[in-house]
């Protein structure tokens, strides 16, 4: 069976490349199986019957993830894959604004109107004065958020000679066994806001997020803290940052996100969205995002999805048909379904469930076809989202 992918943004040939001769890519593909994403908004009710979507980046506020839930929709995302490209911005910019160095720029550019260059030496040795800046070590660092890109930049703090202090409600094993220990850890939000030189966020924008630091937080700041976004819009609070601006007690907002309330003010920076912007980064979220795609639309694995709940099995040899059922994750639904192919006299030679509160998902492995009535009895059951039939050809 071949699939049909559809790109809404230019991806990376080095992930493309990956699909292979069963799979039909193509910006144009009517009544696609997948679509493959960047920054393209997604609405599923516009691509009835796609099995999945994949974002070559980390966040999906641009795909319609509770619509996706409810049509069986699995949603993926790529986390990590552009880490180093963020932390490394991160930093970047950090170093621009310390050292002023967009400002110094604009000025020795504007020295090009000069007669020569004993005019050029006389205005520097008057004008460098104006953009004398900090240094970096000594400072402290808070960062909100320890996934993969928090991680990248706690451990690049302590290498700037920064004191680091790092949150995160919900930190993984994983990610923490990469922190260097000389990270501090705190378990409280407003720790890190009143020691913080600077702050930086690294979490996902979700209803708990949106407006992580707004006025309440930031009058807990340090007088001149500096403020970084390269997360996602949304997480401060725009007004109460522009408020804080004007009252010195935040001395710069260094974010990826250009707003018009924000834009021609000489202590906000804003990039166009640069975060993941390399061409190592756009390769690496591609590469990710299209093996996530062939995963499930070959073998039923869920790995990295933001609505399903991970499970990777591949089948076993003999395995001759699969069978996917996604489900309302209510009870009995296990029951039910294993019922309908019991009844039937197929043996079962795996069967394998993961939930997450909202949806539950089942891999069922026969080591027989299934005739198409049972897949038509089992999506009549009551709760049941979707079903899915994959066949394997014997060896």
């Amino acid at each position: 069976m071949a699939f049909k992918i559809k790109t809404l943004n230019n991806i990376s040939p080095q992930g493309l490349k990956l699909f292979g001769d069963n799979y039909a890519v193509a910006g144009d593909t009517s009544s696609p199986d997948a679509v493959l994403v960047r920054s393209a908004i997604v609405d599923t009710d516009e691509i009835p019957g796609m099995l999945a979507i994949a974002r070559a980046g980390a966040g999906v506020n641009n795909i319609s993830i509770d619509k996706a839930t409810d049509k069986g929709v699995c949603v993926f995302n790529t986390p990590g894959a552009n880490a180093n490209a963020v932390a490394e911005l991160v930093f970047i910019m950090l170093g621009i604004a310390a050292r002023k160095i967009h400002k110094s720029l604009e000025f020795s550019q504007g020295l090009a109107a000069e007669a020569d260059d004993k005019a050029i030496s006389e205005k520097v040795e008057k004008g460098k004065a104006n953009f004398s800046g900090f240094e970096l070590q000594g400072k402290t660092l808070g960062v909100i958020g320890l996934g993969k890109i928090g991680v990248l930049a706690s451990n690049a703090g302590l290498q700037h000679g920064m004191n680091v202090i790092g949150y995160d409600p919900f930190p993984t094993v994983a990610n923490v066994h990469l922190l260097n220990p000389r990270v501090e850890i705190t378990p409280k939000l407003d720790e890190i806001i009143a020691k913080a030189d600077v702050i930086t966020v690294h979490v996902p924008l979700s209803d708990k997020t949106r407006n992580l630091i707004g006025e309440a937080q930031l009058k807990k700041a340090k007088q001149g803290v500096i403020l970084m976004n390269y997360a996602r819009k949304g997480i401060y609070d725009d007004a109460a940052v522009l408020a804080a601006l004007e009252t010195g007690k935040v001395s710069f907002y260094i974010n990826d996100f250009p707003a018009k309330s924000m834009l021609g003010r000489p202590n906000v920076i804003c990039t166009p969205h640069l975060g993941a912007s390399t061409a190592e980064s756009e390769e690496n979220c591609a590469v990710m995002a299209v093996k996530q795609l062939r995963n499930y639309l070959e073998y039923g694995i869920v790995a990295n999805s933001v609505n399903f709940p991970i499970i990777e099995a591949y089948p076993e040899e003999h395995t001759k048909t699969r069978v996917v059922v996604i489900n309302k994750d209510v009870p009995n639904m296990i029951a039910q379904i294993t019922q309908v192919i019991g009844k039937a006299g197929l043996n079962i030679v795996s069967f394998q469930n993961a939930s997450n509160g909202k949806v539950g998902y089942n891999i069922i492995d026969l080591d027989k076809e299934m005739p198409e009535a049972l897949t038509t009895e089992i999506k009549a059951i009551g709760n049941v989202v979707r079903v899915r039939v994959l066949r394997f050809a014997q060896k």
